[in-house]
């Protein structure tokens, strides 16, 4: 399973720190951000995904984060 995410993360080091805490929940997945994209989008690639819990995450260290349709 696979979701996309736009967010506000600008930095690389941001986006280091939100794969970490994303693992934590997540193990076993392929996370990484394309901060080069004007949408700087979050790719989850996992066999399961919680849409709520992942953006609750980002909501929770200042960022936004919506599903990307």
């Amino acid at each position: 399973m696979i979701e996309v995410f736009k967010t506000n993360v600008q930095e690389v080091q941001q986006s280091k720190m939100i794969i970490e805490k994303l693992l934590e929940h997540f193990p076993n997945s392929s996370i990484n951000f394309d901060l080069e994209d004007c949408d700087k989008i979050l790719r989850i690639h996992s066999m399961s995904i919680s849409n709520k819990i992942i953006i609750e995450l980002l909501n929770a260290h200042g960022f936004h984060c919506e599903v990307l349709l």
